[in-house]
């Protein structure tokens, strides 16, 4: 097997796929790791999808020059955002201001990537993914809206980030801005599919999914697991899940390849009714991140750098693989029951969970969250229609 980069090091980013010009270029998804594999019989030898991966091409990075905590003005953004709701008020004074967001969304049983020129369309790229989006034909999309005159603001993760500067290169980057989000790794979507089984339901059937919610959703929405963390969430969280490159990611540092970092404002001293609310942790690289950041509407605070880094490791290291890793996707693959392999590998966590849920609509759980920000990280699905 032929492969763009070094076996298990893809991240999926697909680049290679843009830009190659025989279609020869495929993207082979094992569960634990994803390759971008060449079929050599279509392969004209160009060497084109190895000179703009970001594995074989180094992108510069740069040290934040200005770091904040803080949130969108505007409660309807910071309502529906994951964390501050920092990444919707920039992206609706970059449309205001003639420009085109593109961002992650959900479709017809996909993670893509789409493109916004209205305000309206923005509301589909709201929340978190806990899971690898496929950004396949946005790259050249992106460079064509630039050579004709466009402004783009592509808001994805740090290794989506270097292969869009890699692919529009330095001589079209001009009016490109770029927001890269604090990652901690992602799963494949063929994970999210097993669990997803287990309840009746699957990506190709749902109108939406939401992985955090802050506020009560539509009435035909519901909640996988209600009052506590299910276990595709608490796997994603233990960095159980995410496939093999993740684990080495050469972006989870300090140094950030986009114009601003966005992520949630962890270890916050702020009071804890905020916290509730959301508070996303907004570090700027560039002028153009300061131009993003003046444009918006935020509510900015200092924030100490030191405990943010603390608390979002990785902007230090990648996430550590646990020591079940291998043990959970060899059971996955001989076709246990995802909740039962999460459980296998990660009883402490799942026990804890089984807790809160029963304890979930009770006084005790209510004083509890009163007194500290709680979080519950449950998977929200709407389904079409039957």
């Amino acid at each position: 097997m032929k492969t763009v980069c070094e076996i298990n090091k893809c991240t999926g980013c697909m680049v290679c796929m843009d830009i190659c010009p025989a279609d020869a270029v495929r993207i082979e998804d094992q569960l634990d790791a994803c390759n971008a594999v060449i079929q050599e019989d279509r392969c004209l030898r160009c060497r084109a999808c190895y000179n703009v991966c970001p594995n074989n091409s180094s992108v510069q990075a740069l040290k934040p020059k200005e770091w904040y905590q803080g949130w969108a003005a505007k409660d309807r953004l910071r309502r529906n955002g994951a964390s501050g709701g920092a990444a919707a008020a920039v992206s609706e004074a970059f449309i205001k201001n003639g420009g085109i967001v593109c961002a992650c969304t959900f479709r017809n049983g996909e993670f893509i990537y789409e493109f916004a020129d209205r305000l309206e369309a923005l509301h589909g790229f709201s929340g978190s993914r806990y899971v690898k989006s496929s950004p396949h034909g946005v790259y050249k999309r992106i460079k064509e809206q630039l050579v004709a005159g466009g402004k783009i603001l592509f808001i994805g993760l740090p290794c989506q980030a270097a292969a869009v500067k890699n692919y529009i290169g330095e001589k079209n980057g001009e009016n490109l801005f770029l927001i890269d989000l604090i990652c901690h790794g992602t799963p494949s979507p063929k994970l999210l599919e097993l669990f997803l089984e287990q309840y009746g339901a699957s990506l190709k059937g749902l109108k939406d999914i939401r992985f955090r919610a802050k506020t009560e959703e539509q009435e035909d929405a519901r909640s996988i697991v209600e009052g506590a963390s299910d276990r595709y969430s608490t796997a994603f969280l233990h960095g159980l899940t995410y496939t093999e490159n993740c684990y080495i990611c050469p972006y989870a540092r300090m140094e950030r390849v986009s114009d601003l970092t966005l992520g949630d404002s962890w270890g916050s001293e702020m009071e804890i009714e905020e916290q509730k609310m959301g508070i996303s942790l907004i570090l700027c690289q560039t002028e153009k991140g300061r131009e993003l950041i003046d444009q918006a509407e935020l509510c900015l605070n200092p924030v100490d750098l030191d405990k943010a880094v603390e608390n979002n490791e990785q902007l230090k290291f990648p996430s550590s693989a646990p020591k079940g890793r291998n043990g959970f996707f060899e059971d996955v693959k001989n076709g246990h029951k995802f909740d039962s392999a999460v459980f296998r590998y990660l009883p402490e966590q799942c026990v804890r969970q089984s807790i809160k849920r029963t304890l979930a609509g009770t006084g005790i759980l209510r004083i509890l969250r009163k007194e500290r920000q709680t979080l519950n990280y449950s998977i929200i699905i709407k389904e079409t229609a039957r």
